[in-house]
């Protein structure tokens, strides 16, 4: 299960996400700029839209575990480079 929450924080939002899995539960903490919402939302989505559909591509590739406990959702890109033409599909 995962569960979205954002809250606008400065110029931007602060989203807290918590995953519960087989594996137990973990919570993690995504900064996301306008900026990211711009380059990689659709249409009138929402910040936690965009946020689950970040997180969804995550548990695709690692464990909940192995996710940061916090991050900005531009960091993504960093450690997976395919995420910027597949978060936008």
């Amino acid at each position: 299960m995962l569960t979205v929450d954002a809250m606008p924080r400065g110029d931007g939002w602060e989203c807290t996400v918590v995953v519960s899995d087989p594996g137990g539960v973990t919570s993690h903490t995504v900064d996301v700029a306008p900026r990211d919402l711009a380059r990689w939302g659709r249409t009138e989505e929402p910040v936690a839209q965009l946020v689950r559909r970040a997180f969804e591509f995550l548990l695709a590739r690692e464990s909940s575990s192995q996710i940061l406990r916090r991050f900005d959702l531009s960091d993504i890109q960093r450690y997976f480079p395919e995420f910027d033409e597949e978060i936008r599909r």
